[in-house]
């Protein structure tokens, strides 16, 4: 009993390690290179049909919720965590409706409906994801996803809300006392 709950722990901890690793904050975008002959290589970023949103100040709320039981009905939260940042949140909606294959793993095309853009299967770190991303305006969203193969099947759940213009000095507060936080 004592070994099963050892290796269950680690598997956890692996778990919102993993967790918090990906991609579902909005990332800072990485330098792109000066345009030249190669531009044509690179993929077309007009050709982008997601959802645009305003730079600034962002506060990001993720929960990770893991089904544990046979009957599928009992969720344990095993991350609640919360990040204020300064980003485009349109450069991270860029990559998540660029998926590509990843393994023998292919990506659907979203679906748009409304404000909501629905991916059947998308391919992520978490493996084939089901993703729901519901824009509420160019200054918040959340994006749902939902992992149902496996032993236990999880929800990973990102709720973003644009809190204002950047100020460099809030933003590095935010960002320490979040790491703060994060670390007790």
């Amino acid at each position: 009993m004592i070994v099963r709950n050892a290796i269950a722990g680690s598997l956890l901890t692996m778990m919102i390690v993993t967790a918090l690793s990906c991609g579902a904050y909005a990332q800072t975008p990485l330098p792109q290179p000066a345009k030249s002959r190669d531009a044509a290589v690179q993929p077309n970023q007009e050709s982008f049909s997601g959802p645009s949103f305003r730079k600034g100040l962002w506060r990001f709320v993720r929960t990770l919720d893991i089904v544990r039981n046979a009957n599928k009905n009992v969720k344990y939260r095993v991350v609640n965590a919360e990040m204020t940042r300064c980003v485009d949140p349109t450069h991270a909606m860029k990559a998540t409706f660029s998926s590509g294959s990843v393994g023998t793993c292919v990506s659907d095309k979203p679906e748009k409906n409304g404000n909501q853009y629905t991916f059947g299967r998308r391919c992520d770190v978490m493996g084939a994801v089901s993703t729901v991303i519901t824009v509420s305006s160019d200054e918040a969203y959340t994006e749902l996803n939902e992992v149902s193969t496996g032993e236990n099947p999880r929800t990973d759940m990102v709720v973003a809300t644009r809190l204002g213009d950047c100020d460099e000095g809030v933003a590095a507060g935010a960002d320490k006392a979040a790491a703060a936080r994060l670390t007790h």
